[in-house]
């Protein structure tokens, strides 16, 4: 196999003086290591060289090419050192396998070099060179279109290795009809997740950064990755939430990073009392919205006087704020509120406060004289019954302390006439009182 080296055998033999079996492995080490200058000095220089030009894919595929050369010099290098290896110690069932195993790794590197090619695709399409003029791509165009690339590329490689390895395509082909209804049954969530994912990137309904709700379910947020099997979306508390992507099939989802204004409606109150004013107020109003600078003067604008409430005048606003800046938007939001109080102000009127106002049906009056007349008989006929009370309190700390002189048989005697000095008692109080 290798008679045309014989001269160059002698020759290094004769010269250094060493076994010919050490030619072969110097040569392929000499020429690894003149490979490995070549790629250290023009390769890694050509593409630090060509970053810095104003094109904009010049150097994405040295840079994609570049590390995988290096490996696959040194790695075809050891393989060829392990056939020889083998080829002396008469291995021959590794040297069978040598080219397998040589045209599997060339077709890893290959593999290796387009999946690193797509990354710097994604890469240059997101971020451009500043010295070129195109327009980024957003992340979530650019994603799809790297994972789209990488599984073409993974599965042509995987393909072809096993091609390599001995396979029969059209074998794997049949197979794949019967077995892919197999695995399809039993991977059929995840299957799912991976279509809608792809449904997810082609129809674009969002993309990394946007805000979105839905009103099926309590999902709001902001997105910050978009895969094959789960979506990520970081709630407003800070949380991640992880939704599967074939639960977007069947939700509806409100995109508020799209909108092109943000609105403002509200109703203002007046006082039933400032009727007169709600005129020239409503007009003071929608002059000033058709002069504020933040209000877009396109899109739909309404001031009007709507209805009686229970207890204002209800005067509605719609319009639209030229921003989608929540933050802008409410310091607009506050400027017009406020402007609207000074235009209520001025105009004499005042904001309405939730009140209620009663109405007696059949009111109740006194008139003054009379009133006197009932406070002055009032205090007469009180002060005679305080009268009367202290006397009967006199009366009764008399007798006690006279029964209380008394002695024990004369109180006993005097017992049967109680009877007496009790109405003469009662007969004595008529009197005080009739006094």
């Amino acid at each position: 196999m290798l008679e045309f080296l014989d001269p160059v055998e002698q020759w290094f033999q004769a010269t250094f003086n060493l076994p010919s079996w050490l030619l072969a492995p110097t040569a392929i080490l000499s020429l690894a290591l003149v490979a490995d200058l070549f790629l250290r000095l023009v390769v890694w220089r050509l593409s630090n060289v060509l970053e810095k030009t104003r094109h904009r894919w010049d150097d994405v595929l040295l840079l994609a090419v570049r590390r995988p050369l290096w490996v696959g010099v040194w790695g075809c290098a050891l393989i060829a050192l392990t056939s020889l290896g083998a080829a002396y110690l008469e291995l021959n069932r590794v040297v069978a396998y040598t080219p397998t195993a040589m045209w599997v790794f060339v077709l890893l590197m290959v593999g290796w070099t387009g999946l690193r090619l797509v990354r710097q695709i994604k890469r240059r399409l997101m971020v451009p060179s500043q010295r070129n003029s195109a327009k980024p791509m957003d992340v979530s165009t650019a994603s799809a279109v790297s994972k789209l690339l990488g599984a073409v590329i993974f599965t042509v490689v995987a393909l072809a290795m096993l091609e390599a390895l001995g396979m029969s395509l059209s074998g794997l082909l049949a197979f794949g009809g019967l077995g892919g209804l197999v695995v399809g049954f039993a991977l059929r969530d995840i299957l799912a997740n991976f279509f809608g994912g792809l449904a997810i990137h082609l129809d674009n309904p969002f993309k990394v950064g946007d805000w979105i709700s839905s009103p099926d379910r309590e999902i709001e947020g902001t997105v910050e990755d978009i895969g094959w099997r789960l979506t990520r979306i970081r709630t407003f508390d800070l949380r991640p939430l992880y939704i599967p992507n074939n639960i977007f099939s069947s939700i509806a989802v409100v995109n508020p990073s799209r909108m092109l204004n943000r609105r403002i409606y509200e109703s203002i109150g007046l006082r039933y009392q400032d009727i007169a004013q709600v005129d020239g107020i409503v007009s003071n109003i929608r002059s000033m919205f058709k002069e504020h600078e933040s209000i877009d003067q396109e899109s739909f604008m309404l001031v009007n006087f709507e209805s009686f409430g229970a207890y204002s005048l209800d005067i509605v606003i719609y319009a639209y704020t030229c921003t989608t800046d929540w933050a802008e938007h409410l310091d607009i939001k506050q400027d017009i509120l406020l402007r609207i109080a000074s235009i209520v102000d001025e105009a004499g009127g005042g904001i309405a406060m939730p009140a209620r106002e009663l109405h007696m049906a059949d009111p109740v009056t006194l008139e003054s004289g009379e009133a006197e007349g009932h406070d002055d008989h009032g205090t007469h006929e009180g002060n005679e019954r305080d009268e009367q009370s202290s006397s009967r309190g006199m009366d009764n700390r008399h007798n006690t302390a006279t029964s209380s002189s008394r002695s024990p048989s004369s109180q006993r005697a005097a017992s049967p006439a109680r009877g007496d000095a009790d109405d003469s008692s009662e007969n004595a109080s008529n009197q005080d009182a009739d006094a």
